[in-house]
Parts: C-alpha cells; structure tokens; sequence
C-alpha cells in the first residue's frame, strides 16, 4: 500500500484547481478565469485498493498585499512543509521564467513533477522546448505534459505519481474526499458564481460565509452572508430590483444541489464589513 500528500504548486491561473478537479473526477476546488480564485488549502482524498493520495490545491504564489493574503501563503507554507510530492504546474505557452523562479523559491524537499498544462494550445516544437528546460532544472525529478480541461495526459500523470510515493497505510479511512466539511464547499460555490457574474473588482473585495445549514425531510435549508467592504458594492452585487443576487442564487443553488444530491432552499444576504481583507478577528471569522 501507497499514501501520501500530492501538493499542487503554481502562479495564479495556471489551471490548479481544474487539474484537482480533473485528478478526482469531482468538483472539489472552484474555478474562474481570474486570478486568485482559491483562496484555501483544499485537501482532496483519492482511495483506490494500492493507494490513497491526498491532493491539495493551494493559492497561487503571489506578493502579499493584505492579511488575506498572507493568510493565503501561510496555506502555500503549510503544503510545503507536508508534501511526499510536489505537482509544479506551469502554463506549456507561457514565458517559463516567471514559474522557474517561483519553482526555485519554494526550495522543495519532496520530489517534484513539471505539469506542463494546457497543451492542447501548444504545438510541438514548444512542447519539447519548454519540456527541455525544465528537464535541466535542480527541482524536477520529471515532466508531465497534459490538458487538465480536456483531461488528455492524466493517467500518465496519475502513475508517475504512485511512482513516487512513499508506503504506508492510509491517513484516512472510509469513502471520505475530502477533510474540509460540506459547508466550505458551499460556500466556496457561492463564491465561484461571484466570480462568474461580476467584474474584476468586486470577486476579490467578496467573502461568502455560510451561516445555516438545516437538513429537513425534504430538502436541505442554507442561509449565507456575502461580505463586501461598501455599501456601493452591496448595492452592485444586489442588482437593480434584486436581480443579481437572485441569479447569484439560482445558478448557486444548482451546483449545490447536484454536489449534494438533495433540493435546496438557499437564502442569501449581503452584509458590509468594512476593509474585511485587514481584521484579523473578521478573518478568522470567516474562515481564513
């Protein structure tokens, strides 16, 4: 028997969380085309009879701006200090220095893999290119070059991994995937819609904490704050009449209750809190 912690690594967007997603064949971390969507250390367990891997997806590697992030990195740190090995995702079209530097910076102990992602955009000659110089690098043991969307490669990637893990019994026992409760996923799932609906701005001003979580004959009772920094911002996540905060709810509802497997009634409320991003207690409040 093989077990161990799997910890994906990467700047911002370089497909972690679709390459988690795509790993476990489940939704487990949220996905958007903007920057710093993961805001948490998200642990995954994959149980199979000759292995059990725990994934995680962590934030992407950025400068600290405020306590939020901090709090981000600290999760990077956490990953850092645990993992049997490392997934150092890259983007296969973009420029490798930038991801070369960061590699460099975590200065791993575990053995890592090079996932050189989306390659389904990438012709040939930038595959082996790219292939090539990571090959050279101190930290690589090897590269894996695969499409997380399109799920190409993964299995490739999948033995590579029992390949390198260590032996052991499993740290986790049962059919559990993960050891974050149903309410982060909730939550996190309101978030991803936020993310989805709105502009640059008002997803990374946004937390989402889920307050009630009744389970009733028939269905399953939610109620959730979002927290904005300003009053103008509720104004925009409300909409004209409600109606953002009701589209926000219906297309949040149906992911919840397909993860969930049962109908839900969903309430949302919008609350200001102030440079939220900044308050230690608020932070921790909320999850972080």
């Amino acid at each position: 028997m093989k077990s161990g912690f799997v910890n994906i690594f990467g700047k911002p967007n370089a497909g972690k969380s679709t390459l988690l997603n795509t790993l476990m064949g489940e939704k487990m971390a949220i996905v958007s085309p903007k920057v710093q969507t993961t805001r948490h250390r998200i642990k995954a367990i994959l149980t199979e009879k000759e292995y059990q891997i725990i994934f995680s997806d962590t934030p992407g590697i950025i400068e600290p701006k405020y306590k939020l992030h901090e709090k981000m990195m600290q999760a990077v740190k956490g990953s850092l200090e645990d993992a049997d090995v490392a997934l150092l995702i890259a983007d296969v079209n973009e420029d490798q220095e930038e991801s070369n530097n960061i590699f460099t910076a975590l200065k791993l102990k575990a053995p890592a893999i090079v996932v050189l992602n989306k390659a389904d955009k990438a012709s040939k000659e930038q595959q082996e290119k790219i292939t090539d110089f990571y090959r050279k690098q101190p930290y690589c043991k090897d590269v894996v070059i695969l499409s997380a969307l399109k799920k190409n490669g993964i299995d490739f990637l999948l033995k590579k991994i029992i390949k390198l893990l260590p032996e052991g019994e499993p740290f986790f026992a049962g059919d559990d995937i993960s050891d974050l409760p149903t309410k982060f996923f909730v939550g996190e799932m309101i978030r991803e819609k936020i993310f989805q609906l709105f502009g640059d701005e008002i997803p990374y001003h946004t937390a989402v904490v889920v307050q009630e979580f009744k389970e009733k004959t028939t269905l399953i009772k939610i109620g959730a704050d979002i927290i904005v920094q300003r009053e103008t911002q509720k104004g925009i996540i409300l909409g004209e009449g409600g109606k953002m905060i009701k589209k926000i709810g219906t297309d949040a509802r149906k992911d919840i209750e397909q993860f969930l497997g049962s109908k839900v009634f969903l309430e949302l409320f919008v609350k200001v809190r102030p440079k939220w991003r900044d308050n230690e207690m608020q932070l921790k409040e909320y999850g972080y």
